[in-house]
């Protein structure tokens, strides 16, 4: 994927001038030695405020990102703390366990350090990464940075960011609208345009001569039985211009996503529905959100950075039918009916992403635009299929109406039943559901909906929004923990 930043690590160590600056080089350099990834290693020791502009200097001039702060012993307070206001961009602080020399002239006190570090990073004003287990050995520190990776990944991205959107949102769908003055709270780039815009672009891409060659890259994707190849010259010359509009409108950001418009008007005068397209943007690495949801697409870039992977985005839509769940998952998986729900979106989700995965018509605005007809005409483009099944992260960043910023996570899976339904859609179990639903996202009045990462990235999430500042972040809450709102009386 080109449309996320590449994390280029470096590493400074630091040392207070009371212990040997030698002891803070010795560990640094068995710290990068243990760490399997690629780390430029400034050979500079931070002890003064001169030191800290000389190894700032110095890993920018190797192009460095993406920063760890390394206390081999307790680390001079200001110098080290000033790191963070001359590098613009994620720094992670650890510090040295002991184990390594005798503790006599071999004890760095880094345990320490790193509380008073914490503080003056606080008196600046400061956010940085300090993970869960800040301070240990080579071994263990280089498993942290391991997890710092993605993490930095999501903030670089946000901040060469731009939303593009395509709009207005539909009538009633306000729940998907939400202020956009908090993205630029956290330096994301916004450019909104009108349907009409896009059309104007649509039209001008009529007989653009590398349609044929679009048409047959979908041709490959769908196979030969397509029941709806007819629409696919409408389709390639649709992505051509969400391309092209991509690379033009850039502008200042190296980054880009997409909100788009998709009904009831797109219909008529695209003569498709855009879902097909979308999905093949997403396995490009390109989200694109459906019904101009800003902050769904802004949530399945995020869920990129961090995974590494294609995202969704899907309706948190219905409930699983007794008659499902009684003959495909009781006693087949470990969870309650309650705790299974179907996610679904007309068609957006990648193909690769699905099990048979196949072209489609919007089944709802069939009965809606064309109900008289026969075969689909302008409904057709979807990609339709079964979820695949495995492990999952359902999550969302959103805005209030007060533009505070909020979000939630949750781990899951995916199951390996047939919905037996239509669009992409699966059968997600996740701990507590009916709970966390009630409690999270009807509480906190969040959208219908919900991001997807496919495998488990919750603890990396969660991290990316302390990182932003979030305050509130919801989860999935065990039985024994009960929410703000939960009823302690309830039967």
């Amino acid at each position: 994927m080109n449309n996320i930043p590449e994390v280029k690590l470096g590493i400074i160590a630091v040392s207070r001038s009371c212990f040997p600056s030698s002891l803070s080089e010795m560990r640094r350099k068995a710290l990068v030695k243990a760490y399997h990834g690629e780390i430029y290693e400034s050979e500079v020791i931070v002890q003064n405020e001169v030191d800290t502009l000389h190894a700032v200097e110095d890993v920018l001039s190797h192009q460095v990102n993406a920063l760890v702060v390394y206390l081999g012993n307790f680390g001079p307070e200001t110098p080290e703390t000033i790191i963070a206001d001359k590098f613009d961009g994620p720094i992670m602080y650890v510090a040295a366990a002991e184990g390594d020399g005798n503790l006599i002239n071999g004890r760095g006190d880094a345990y320490c350090g790193l509380l008073n570090a914490s503080y003056n990073l606080k008196l600046r004003n400061r956010r940085v990464y300090i993970p869960e287990s800040p301070v240990g050995n080579a071994t263990e520190l280089a498993r942290e940075i391991t997890k710092f990776v993605p993490i930095a990944r999501a903030i670089l991205g946000l901040k060469g960011l731009k939303v593009i959107a395509f709009g207005p949102r539909p009538d009633d769908f306000l729940a998907c609208n939400a202020p956009i003055k908090a993205l630029y709270d956290l330096g994301v780039a916004v450019e909104e345009n009108s349907e009409l815009d896009l059309l104007v672009a649509y039209n001008k891409h009529k007989d653009d001569p590398r349609i044929p060659a679009k048409i047959e890259e979908m041709n490959q994707e769908l196979g030969l039985k397509n029941p709806y190849k007819g629409v696919l010259p409408r389709l390639a010359q649709y992505e051509l211009t969400l391309l092209d509009w991509a690379q033009q409108h850039k502008g200042a950001r190296e980054f880009v996503c997409f909100a788009n418009k998709c009904w009831p008007a797109f219909q008529t005068e695209f003569r498709f529905v855009p879902c097909y397209v979308n999905s093949r943007l997403a396995g490009m690495g390109i989200p694109v959100s459906c019904e101009v949801d800003i902050y769904g697409a802004l949530s399945e870039y995020i869920g990129m950075c961090i995974s590494g992977k294609t995202t969704t985005l899907l309706d948190i839509n219905n409930t699983v039918p007794e008659y499902i769940y009684e003959k495909e998952i009781q006693g087949k998986f470990p969870y309650r009916l309650r705790e299974t729900f179907m996610g679904f979106h007309c068609g957006n989700t990648c193909s690769s992403l699905l099990k048979d995965p196949h072209m489609g018509y919007q089944l709802i605005m069939k009965r809606d635009l064309e109900p008289d007809l026969e075969e689909p005409d302008i409904t057709r483009g979807t990609m339709e299929g079964n979820i695949k099944a495995g492990k999952i992260t359902f999550y969302r960043l959103q805005s209030t109406a007060g533009t505070q910023l909020k979000a939630y996570v949750a781990e899951g899976e995916v199951l390996d039943v047939d919905c037996q339904s239509f669009g992409s859609i699966g059968i997600f179990a996740i701990s507590e559901m009916e709970r966390f639903y009630r409690h999270v996202l009807i509480e906190k009045n969040y959208p219908h909906h919900g991001a997807v990462m496919f495998g488990h990235y919750g603890e990396a999430f969660f991290e990316v929004m302390k990182l932003l500042g979030i305050e509130d972040i919801s989860y999935n809450q065990s039985a024994s923990l009960p929410y703000k709102s939960e009823n302690p009386f309830k039967k």
